[in-house]
């Protein structure tokens, strides 16, 4: 048989008559030890492999044993040691049903993995106006990983999302994943008085007796939660994954031109607490209110925005007061540029009017960027290409969520 081409890497090859590497021991009372024992490799170089060696390895390496005894491993022939490569996780294929407010965003995710598929709901009312809806294909789903994208952005529209969600992981389906980007009775997670009520812990409650699936507990993907200890309102039937998208503003800063000259700003200590560690490698400079007879004014507290590209940053808006006083305060102290960020965009009323561009006439005229994510999309499809309105899409932060 002709031989392969002269190679310089070593190959493995057939010892038909090995000579044990150490002094074999008799008399051991364990016989597989003593078949081991007489087992060894031969590491040659410019050897080639031929076809007819199949059966075992022996090393001939006074240096080096085989023993059957360990795992198999696939190696690859290289001039020193084997190499196991790491397996890789497979993919989860993920069926998507939304709400209609959030059909937008659903394609956009869609669009970020193609492990994910739409599917579809028929949302219809009866003439009383309580919700009659379908989940189209109902039996393709089994067996299928499903995920909800929804938006409770009012309380009419969260009964009959409820109710698929509820309904969903019923039908057999391998995993169920609820995406509620903005938790949106955040705001209320205090009793201050006899008699408040915390809807906040209303709302966790009912989301944590969603019915189990197959493949165990629900997992629900909440972006930006306003108070750090609403994570503890749910119960152990739901597994709550909170993310943030402030990696997303990040990147969004790096690719400023001024980014080098960036600050960021806390409108108080809450949105301090929250992001601060996310934030750590910019000059940071913290606002608080005080109260001076009727009114609550902004100052601030430690950090000097002189000169400065300065970007305030919070979880949510809704009147914007804080944001607008703490602009002013900014601009007073030397700031060269004010933008904001937030996550959840409300901005009930249309609010989002009050805030203006400043076109480069300066920070105490306007903001430079106004950045939020796609959350809200009622407040997106409100104010797109306006001025100083930016979206940064949570598409690709939710596809890479649905395969945790």
């Amino acid at each position: 048989m002709a031989s392969a081409p002269y190679s310089s890497f070593r190959t493995l090859t057939l010892n038909p008559e090995p000579k044990p590497a150490f002094p074999v021991r008799t008399g051991t009372r364990n016989p597989l030890l003593s078949i081991c024992r007489k087992s060894s490799v031969r590491v040659q170089s410019h050897v080639d492999l031929s076809p007819e060696i199949t059966g075992g390895l022996h090393l001939n390496h006074p240096m080096q044993s085989y023993n059957p005894l360990e795992p198999a491993a696939e190696a690859v022939v290289g001039p020193s040691v084997a190499f196991v490569p790491r397996p890789k996780r497979a993919r989860k294929n993920v069926l998507l049903f939304y709400c209609e407010e959030m059909k937008d965003l659903a394609r956009r995710v869609v669009a970020e993995s193609d492990a994910i598929e739409l599917r579809s709901i028929s949302w219809k009312k009866f003439e009383d106006g309580f919700p009659n809806l379908f989940i189209t294909n109902a039996h393709e789903i089994r067996g299928q990983h499903v995920a909800f994208l929804a938006s409770f952005s009012s309380p009419q529209v969260i009964f009959e999302q409820l109710s698929i969600i509820y309904a969903l992981p019923r039908l057999f389906i391998s995993s169920f994943t609820v995406v509620l980007p903005f938790f949106p009775t955040g705001s209320s997670e205090r009793m201050e008085d006899e008699g408040d009520v915390a809807t906040a812990f209303t709302l966790a409650r009912i989301l944590s007796n969603i019915p189990i699936s197959r493949g165990g507990p629900t997992s629900i993907v909440i972006f930006d939660i306003h108070a750090l200890q609403e994570r503890f309102y749910f119960g152990d039937n739901v597994l709550p994954c909170f993310e943030s998208a402030v990696p997303l503003l990040k990147n969004r800063l790096q690719e400023l031109p001024d980014s080098d000259n960036i600050s960021i700003a806390f409108p108080d200590d809450g949105a301090w607490k929250r992001f601060h560690k996310q934030l750590q490698h910019f000059p940071v400079i913290v606002c608080n209110k005080v109260r001076e007879g009727e009114q609550r004014i902004v100052r601030i507290k430690e950090g000097d925005p002189r000169g400065r590209h300065v970007v305030i940053v919070d979880d949510l808006v809704q009147s914007g007061s804080t944001l607008i006083e703490c602009q002013k305060v900014l601009a007073a102290h030397g700031a060269a540029k004010i933008s904001a960020y937030v996550t959840h965009g409300i901005f009930p009323n249309r609010s989002w009017k009050r805030f203006k561009y400043d076109n480069g006439v300066g920070p105490e005229n306007g903001l430079s960027h106004f950045w939020i994510t796609d959350s809200c999309q009622l407040t997106v499809n409100e104010i797109k290409n306006q001025a100083p309105f930016e979206i940064i899409s949570l598409s690709g932060a939710i596809a890479a969520a649905l395969q945790i």
